[in-house]
């Protein structure tokens, strides 16, 4: 399991798990419904305003890690995101819930993250969310915290963060409070390659709105 994602991809994820879920008729997003999910003001612990490059770099570097995918809609053109992590971890319906809204909104006590899942997944009380909880622990996901003078209940976050080096936070993204531990900066990817990359991208969508295009006009000649 990756560990040093960045508070983008981060942020990222817990959308694209949130909005297939909650506005299912409206997953995948597309690149402007993403930035609208990141940046909303509700729900989200920070708030943060990326931008579209922001957010591009950042499924790239989910997509190299087989956490999200590039598609496109049956009817759109427009390039849309979806994530992998049902596909790329050992991860169930509800696991997901809790974590997207970890991702989200940053550590959470059982009750909150009850009242928070509601939309995504109903749990058998706050005992079953305490049971998924545990399966989350035993799976290296989610981490508990010890409590602080004062606190009544126990808070839990989540470990794909847990080793990200400040270095590596793109600028304009605030680094997660858990992230405490630093590690060597990994070397720098060439800005060209990830240029490419993005067009790359953009030409597979092209080429899949055209091929889509073919289709029906080959079906409308009775060809």
């Amino acid at each position: 399991m990756d560990r040093d994602l960045d508070p983008v991809e981060v942020r990222v994820l817990g959308c694209l798990i949130e909005k297939q879920r909650t506005t299912p008729d409206q997953y995948p997003l597309s690149l402007n419904a993403l930035r609208s999910a990141c940046n909303q003001t509700t729900n989200r612990n920070p708030i943060v305003s990326y931008d579209e490059e922001m957010l591009r770099h950042a499924l790239q570097k989910l997509g190299r890690r087989r956490y999200s995918r590039l598609t496109t809609g049956h009817t759109s053109r427009a390039a849309k995101y979806r994530h992998l992590l049902d596909e790329a971890l050992p991860l169930d319906a509800a696991e997901q819930a809790v974590l997207a809204v970890l991702f989200l909104r940053g550590e959470q006590t059982p009750g909150e993250l009850k009242q928070r899942t509601e939309r995504m997944q109903a749990f058998d009380g706050v005992a079953g969310l305490q049971d998924c909880l545990t399966g989350l622990i035993d799976k290296g996901f989610v981490s508990e915290l010890a409590r602080r003078p004062g606190q009544k209940e126990e808070r839990f976050r989540h470990n794909l963060s847990e080793d990200l080096d400040p270095a590596d936070v793109p600028e304009g993204a605030d680094l997660p409070a858990q992230s405490a531990t630093v590690v060597p900066p990994p070397p720098r990817r060439d800005e060209r390659m990830d240029k490419l990359e993005a067009e790359v991208l953009a030409l597979r969508t092209e080429l899949s709105a055209l091929r889509e295009e073919l289709t029906t006009l080959r079906a409308e000649l009775g060809a």
